[in-house]
């Protein structure tokens, strides 16, 4: 075990002979560059199934309280007269709220770590799902869906950023998506929590179980380590050192072999930061990114709001357009996220051979034929729309897990988490504008014109995928700097 750098530091100001020394700038840079080669080289081990269990429950719970306003609409809609309209704000509600955490949370984990925002988002969510279930109107169940929106939109972009930041470069594909697919999962269980016990137990249900278990799980996530790479930008050599050897004492007899790098251990705890390693928003749109940003800004905005509409629309559609009776229209509504789980867990086997690229091509254009064939003719019969928005909406949904994935690689760690949660405020813009449209357009146009809509869209994400970079099987510095 490496000795503090406390007492080391000392020990060699008071012994080492007075000669000349590396500038600290340049031995910052050789020690920074010495721990993320440990990193690189460091055996996935059980605390990384930790991290990523832990970190995963509260992106489970994230989807849970992010879809279960789907399963309590059709009850609530009769019981408090909601109209078509409203059930599109009740919607989008929460996406708005999104926004402003995913822009938020993500601002303040460049300055105040990865662990601390992860964990206050959470809280908020988990809290505000209590509320939603005391709710006794339309008009506070909105109020409340838009601040727990504000969790929801800052947790996932934080988590994402702390898992991508972990991962070495050799198979980030793979070790990302499995915890990635923790949220399809969670969509997964929300629809057949939601088809079994909303019928059961009434819709107050789906909050409580939202709720209950992300206080336990804010409480879990502050018990993570901080992110080794955010603390070398940071300067804090110190800490970072000290968490990439407690990750190499958890891989046992196998992590040995990487403690023969250089560490850190000869340099104070803090260490100057240079200006340019502190992100900010502008930085986005700088000659240097500006063409990354804005196709995975386009990425985003149409993967979820078609994936988000099918998802919240459904189980509505099917008991309003459809007449389905209600265990069968939620029964039917939740195979989507069945599908999802299914798709992703293929892509998690092969993300690494075809490469990011590839994967959203195919998807964006097999979702759009999908859809496309619900938009001429699809809609008469009911089976054919299970059928084909199940499996449009399992392709569609892969997607919204690999931009997770590809986003946080495209940029620098100084500016990665910024990067991540403006990006995915474009998924809250298209999540709150797809519902809100799908609600006008069903009254005006009907169903085919929503479809058609859909396969539009997938078709803009499907030329956007075109200009995509190549990320697989690159270190993180190496893609961004």
């Amino acid at each position: 075990m490496t000795e503090p750098l406390s007492v080391v530091n000392a020990e060699q100001r008071s012994e080492a002979p007075a000669v000349a020394s590396p500038t600290p700038s340049f031995a910052s840079e050789q020690a920074a560059a010495a721990l993320l080669a440990r990193m690189e080289q460091m055996p996935r081990s059980r605390w990384f199934v930790i991290a990523r269990v832990v970190m995963g429950s509260a992106t489970f719970f994230d989807a849970f309280n992010a879809l279960s306003i789907a399963f309590v609409l059709p009850i609530l809609v009769p019981l408090w007269h909601i109209t078509a309209p409203q059930v599109g704000i009740t919607i989008g509600a929460s996406y708005v709220g999104q926004i402003v955490g995913a822009l938020a949370f993500s601002w303040a984990a460049e300055r105040h770590g990865r662990i601390p925002c992860a964990a206050a988002a959470t809280a908020i969510y988990a809290l505000m799902s209590l509320a939603c279930a005391a709710a006794w109107s339309f008009d506070i169940l909105l109020l409340c869906r838009f601040i727990q929106g504000i969790g929801v939109g800052g947790e996932m972009p934080v988590a994402a950023t702390y898992i991508s930041e972990l991962s070495r470069a050799r198979g980030r594909g793979r070790f990302f998506l499995l915890y990635e697919m923790i949220f399809p999962i969670g969509l997964m269980v929300t629809g057949q929590v939601g088809a079994v016990l909303v019928p059961l137990m009434g819709w107050q249900i789906m909050f409580l179980i939202g709720g209950i278990p992300g206080l336990l799980i804010a409480f879990l996530l502050l018990r993570l380590p901080e992110s080794p790479r955010w603390l070398i930008g940071k300067g804090r050599l110190a800490e970072a050192e000290a968490v990439v050897t407690r990750l190499e004492a958890a891989s046992g007899p196998a992590g040995a072999t990487t403690k023969n790098a250089p560490a850190a251990v000869t340099l104070p705890a803090q260490v100057p930061v240079p200006p340019r390693s502190r992100g900010r928003f502008g930085e986005l749109l700088s000659p240097a990114y500006r063409s990354r940003t804005l196709i995975a800004w386009t990425l985003w905005a149409c993967a979820f709001l078609v994936a988000n509409s099918l998802n919240n629309w459904l189980p509505t559609l099917y008991t309003t357009v459809y007449h389905l009776a209600l265990p069968q229209a939620l029964r039917a509504a939740s195979m989507t996220n069945v599908a999802q789980v299914v798709l992703v867990l293929l892509c998690a086997m092969v993300i690494d051979r075809t490469g990011r690229k590839y994967w959203l091509m195919g998807a964006f254009g097999g979702g759009a034929m999908l859809l496309g064939l619900l938009a001429f003719g699809g809609t008469q019969d009911i089976s054919s729309v299970i059928v084909l928005s199940t499996l449009s909406y399992g392709l569609i949904g892969s997607i919204a897990a690999v931009v997770y994935l590809y986003t946080p690689e495209i940029y620098p760690t100084r500016m990665r988490a910024i990067g991540t949660g403006v990006a995915t405020s474009w998924l809250r813009i298209g999540s709150a504008i797809g519902p809100a449209l799908v609600g006008f357009m069903v009254g005006k146009g009907g169903v085919e014109s929503v479809f058609l809509m859909f396969a539009a869209v997938a078709m803009v994400g499907l030329l956007a995928s075109t200009r995509m970079i190549e990320t697989r099987n690159l270190r993180l510095e190496e893609i961004a700097r």
